[in-house]
């Protein structure tokens, strides 16, 4: 975890983490399992409040636990891995990105980090009743959206958005050796009050470059597009850009210039300046 969270949200959070990636898959979850090391004073209040979180996330999904191990340990260390199902020949991969695909993403992007940024600012006081702060803490991977899309055959390629639109977009290039321009004006941004922005959160940059939204990026075929909704289950699907021949991430601004997209989201290799 990026930053210090109530117990319950760690176990929940852990679970939806690995689910958004079988949703991006288009999966369906079977089982996790739970690897966990933690020291002896974390195996009163801290650990029934992370398996609290974790059991409810568990039947929010209905993926429950099929094993796993314990151990003593000075430091905490969590591992839980999440197995899916998904039809033969109807998994969706990151590598199926084609030039001229267009580039879909569901839901807002920025309001997990948006809300991680309020409860700093808070000390924590909006966790359970500040909804963005609650998007941080207790996300929802699009299983459901995930499955339908490959039940459909409407996606070429698909990730979860987890570290950040630009970084999780050049690893879905990378793998499909193509390229990517993105619309600025057409990102989905996070709603937020007025004196939110006055304190000077830029919303493009948050949609940009936050993390945690477990929001699925995927790309769809042109004569495929006038298939899609608008809406999915509640969900907005937006198209923001297209597939592109070369390597370069390319962003559009709002005066019609173009400039190189740098990834700017979570990645914890990236060396401290």
């Amino acid at each position: 975890m990026r930053d210090k969270h109530p117990p319950d949200s760690v176990g929940w959070k852990c679970l939806a983490r690995a689910l958004s990636d079988v949703a991006a898959m288009g999966g369906i979850p079977r089982c996790f399992l739970l690897s966990l090391a933690l020291p002896t004073t974390h195996t009163g209040r801290w650990l029934n409040l992370f398996l609290g979180g974790l059991r409810r996330a568990s039947r929010k999904f209905r993926c429950f636990l099929a094993g796993g191990d314990t151990t003593r340990r000075n430091d905490i260390l969590i591992n839980v891995t999440a197995v899916g199902e998904v039809q033969a020949g109807r998994a969706i991969l990151r590598s199926g990105a084609r030039p001229g695909d267009i580039l879909y993403v569901s839901g807002r992007l920025g309001e997990a980090e948006l809300g991680l940024q309020t409860i700093r600012r808070s000390k924590g006081m909006t966790r359970t009743k500040n909804a963005l702060a609650r998007k941080h803490l207790y996300p929802v991977p699009r299983l459901a959206l995930g499955q339908w899309l490959a039940q459909k055959g409407f996606s070429n390629a698909m990730l979860d958005l987890s570290d950040g639109l630009s970084t999780d977009l050049t690893r879905l290039c990378a793998a499909s050796a193509v390229g990517a321009l993105l619309d600025g004006s057409k990102i989905p941004r996070a709603k937020v009050p007025n004196f939110t922005i006055r304190q000077g959160y830029d919303r493009l940059q948050l949609a940009l470059h936050g993390g945690d939204d477990y929001e699925l990026l995927f790309t769809v075929s042109p004569r495929k597009t006038k298939f899609l909704p608008e809406t999915f289950q509640g969900v907005s699907l937006t198209a923001i850009g297209r597939i592109v021949h070369g390597r370069k991430m390319l962003l559009l601004e709002q005066n019609g210039q173009t400039k190189r997209l740098m990834p700017g989201g979570w990645d914890p290799f990236r060396k401290k300046l």
